[in-house]
């Protein structure tokens, strides 16, 4: 059977642990405090307490992996956080685990494009944003060594969604001068891209978006979300504070996933809402 470690055994990569094992890969699973290993004791597969940026704690837990998915979050790290995940995090896994199949979780946050236009995997990337250039740096070194890069959309699922918590706290607004495109992705959603990435032979190039169908208007998130709770729009206004994947604004597409096979069992926002995210919510409040 083949063997597969999932390095950020979190939100994201509990679910693609999950779907790997019931696959009937065997898996392992790393995060990074003791504590959240310890929570997920339960798991049918063992999960460690591993430091990805400290080259001596991947060394001592050496093993035969197939494939090695870097999927570790960052929480809102500030660029050094990020250079030590995820540069230094691949450079430790491409040299300790030279014979894996290494997939890195990258972000759709290194297309800057601002003007609405859709943009694809041969798009331009320069990001202003250091933390999003340093992504870019991370992928061309799993690239160099034959890796798989996927870009990821803002990832929302059950119990999680920026969007929604902002109009349930009332603190969204909506921005009728500065609207933009919003790009997400079901967790679930990621979880089959990145397996059936791993699963099969992939084409050169091997950069993918992941990503749902149609991209929406910020603004129609929130009168969707009004018209679907019977809740007031939220207030026009100026967007406060920097959003968390920089000013851009764009539709990303995911047809190069979708000709390789993926079917998202979430195409779109309304899709998503309607039959997990809501429900979700509804029984944590």
């Amino acid at each position: 059977m083949p063997r597969i470690l999932i390095a950020g055994c979190g939100y994201l990569g509990q679910a693609t642990a999950d779907l790997f094992h019931t696959a009937g890969w065997v898996v392992e699973g790393w995060t990074r405090s003791a504590r959240s290993a310890a929570s997920l004791s339960a798991k049918p597969y063992p999960v460690r307490d591993v430091d990805i940026s400290e080259p001596a704690q991947v060394a001592k837990c050496v093993g035969t992996f197939d494939a090695v998915i870097h999927c570790a979050s960052s929480r809102g790290g500030d660029a050094e956080m990020y250079r030590q995940l995820y540069l230094d995090g691949a450079r430790n896994f491409l040299e300790i685990f030279p014979k894996s199949k290494v997939l890195f979780t990258s972000s759709t946050s290194v297309y800057a494009q601002r003007d609405g236009s859709w943009v694809t995997e041969e798009n331009e990337t320069k990001p202003l944003r250091e933390t999003s250039r340093i992504l870019l740096e991370a992928e061309r070194v799993v690239l160099n060594s034959g890796g798989i890069v996927a870009r990821l959309a803002g990832i929302y699922g059950p119990g999680r969604s920026a969007l929604l918590s902002k109009f349930l706290e009332g603190t969204a607004i909506i921005d009728s001068e500065n609207d933009r495109f919003v790009n997400q992705v079901h967790r679930d959603d990621i979880a089959t891209a990145l397996f059936l990435l791993l699963s099969r032979e992939v084409p050169p190039a091997p950069v993918y978006n992941v990503v749902e169908d149609q991209p929406i208007l910020q603004s129609e998130c929130y009168r969707w979300l009004a018209q679907r709770l019977n809740r007031p729009l939220p207030p026009i206004g100026k967007s406060k504070g920097p959003r968390k994947r920089g000013d851009s604004n764009k539709r990303v597409s995911n047809t190069k996933l979708r000709r390789l096979g993926w079917t998202p069992r979430y195409p779109t926002f309304a899709d998503a809402m309607e039959e997990s995210v809501l429900p979700s919510f509804a029984l944590s409040c």
